[in-house]
């Protein structure tokens, strides 16, 4: 049974049909774990806190930051610093003095992962990297555990429950092979809208609630979102888990393929640390510094392009910059050359997509290319504190 002020608690939901009294007692005495206090897990958890899950599990090894802001509800301006995992059980403690939470401030891995998340009854993916999808997809098949998985990037989103029931597929049997690196971004490089994340952690959190009371149904699907079609959702259905299927088509042998497994190595390597490749020195000939183009703007006319999305541009740019975008730059440098151009200098975000652009119109310019180190963040950082960073 329930205490006596849980029934006015958790009444409007207790009067559904095919909820009731047996629902609301299977949500207490359930336990969730949720990998990832970010854009997706901020609101799953707060969804799973108020509708009176028993004890919830929260692990994530990273900090706030102001940038998480927006979309990491949860977070506020005073944890900043503060592990994610410990902000959010704060907040969750606030929602619901009840609830039972265990905040993890590590990183998952091969040697953790099976024994922080065995006494769970289902997991949340709330993360962003590959590795650490496959390494809970494995988990959860070891672990004879449904997976609700949720993604989200720019307006886009979508979600999926791996492993439940009897012929649910797992992560491995959709994606036998993680995509490129290249392809792979992260909010920091694709942007994101801080709603969309809410959509998918809200219904990460429905999925999860359905799930422990027995209203989900079993059939394999993968739902997909988009803010910007009308209807802004669209249903796929999945096939059954492949018999061939190297983690649950090999039973027990999971375990064993779990702490075999290079999961970073797997899906490419260590992500590319693009503030660092945007610092790279280069030759004198090629790259120069933000203080040493300062000095240049002060005493010559040059021809400065910025070579980031438009919209990019549109939030903050220099003075007398041309802006032509990367991908229109590379397509046809020839035609991105400015007419009678003596000393050419480009310019990006971080000093990455600079250096591509350079290389391109060095084969049809004749006149020197250069490109700026660190790109408009040194800029801020080395020669004027008042521009703004994004």
């Amino acid at each position: 049974m329930l205490p006596l002020k849980d029934y006015r608690r958790y009444g409007r939901q207790m009067i559904l049909e095919g909820f009731g009294l047996p629902g609301q007692v299977k949500l207490k005495e359930a336990s969730v774990v949720v990998v990832g206090a970010g854009g997706l897990g901020c609101p799953a958890l707060q969804y799973l806190a108020a509708s009176g899950i028993g004890r919830i599990g929260v692990i994530d090894h990273d900090v706030v930051e102001l940038s998480n802001l927006h979309r990491q509800i949860l977070h506020t301006e005073t944890t900043i610093g503060t592990p994610k995992a410990l902000s959010a059980a704060k907040a969750l403690s606030v929602i619901n003095q009840q609830l039972k939470v265990e905040a993890v401030v590590q990183s998952l891995s091969p040697t953790n992962a099976t024994k922080l998340l065995a006494t769970y009854d289902v997991i949340l993916d709330c993360t962003d990297n590959a590795p650490t999808r496959y390494l809970l997809s494995d988990v959860a098949v070891a672990l004879k555990k449904p997976l609700v998985s949720g993604a989200a990037q720019r307006f886009e989103g979508q979600l999926c429950i791996y492993n439940y029931g009897e012929n649910g597929p797992c992560y491995r049997c959709l994606f036998p092979k993680p995509p490129a690196q290249e392809t792979v971004g992260t909010c920091e490089e694709t942007g994101i809208l801080g709603t969309v994340t809410g959509v998918i952690g809200n219904l990460q959190a429905l999925e999860t609630i359905k799930i422990i009371v027995g209203l989900k149904d079993q059939a394999p699907s993968l739902l997909l979102f988009d803010a910007l079609r009308t209807p802004p959702f669209r249903s796929i259905k999945l096939r059954k888990k492949k018999p061939a299927c190297a983690a649950c088509g090999s039973g027990e042998k999971t375990r064993g393929m779990i702490d075999n497994t290079d999961y970073v190595q797997f899906c490419g390597g260590p992500p590319a640390n693009w503030v660092e490749r945007g610092l790279v020195p280069g030759s004198a000939e090629t790259r120069i510094s933000t203080k040493d183009l300062h000095r240049i703007l002060a005493t010559e006319v040059l021809t400065l392009i910025d070579v980031r999305p438009r919209t990019e541009y549109g939030i903050c740019h220099l003075p007398n910059s041309l802006n032509i975008p990367l991908n229109e730059l590379v397509s046809n440098p020839k035609a991105a050359m400015p007419e009678g151009a003596k000393d050419i200098y480009i310019l990006c975000r971080l000093g990455n997509d600079s250096q591509i652009a350079a290389d391109a119109l060095r084969e049809v310019s004749t006149a020197p290319v250069k490109d700026i180190i660190g790109g408009l963040v040194s800029w801020a950082r080395d020669v004027d504190s008042s521009f703004p960073i994004y």
